[in-house]
């Protein structure tokens, strides 16, 4: 894998971030949160309001593996 991710969706506190291994995607998906001393942090634990932003960011991240594949065509 590269250092720099291929893409990366956002949709408020949730992203998924998209790397390509020579053509082998995986996506990771974390939430960011400010700790006690106001820094941002992530985490891979999810709220159940979090949910929602969590699917619509795999269904886009998956959405975009796919074009990526169609377009190696």
């Amino acid at each position: 894998m590269s250092n720099q991710p291929a893409y990366k969706f956002k949709l408020g506190l949730i992203t998924a971030t998209i790397w390509d291994n020579e053509g082998h995607y995986s996506v990771d998906i974390s939430r960011s949160y400010k700790n006690g001393d106001n820094e941002w942090k992530t985490t891979s634990g999810f709220f159940h309001s979090d949910l929602l932003n969590v699917a619509k960011c795999a269904e886009r991240a998956e959405n975009w593996v796919a074009r990526q594949a169609s377009d190696r065509k």
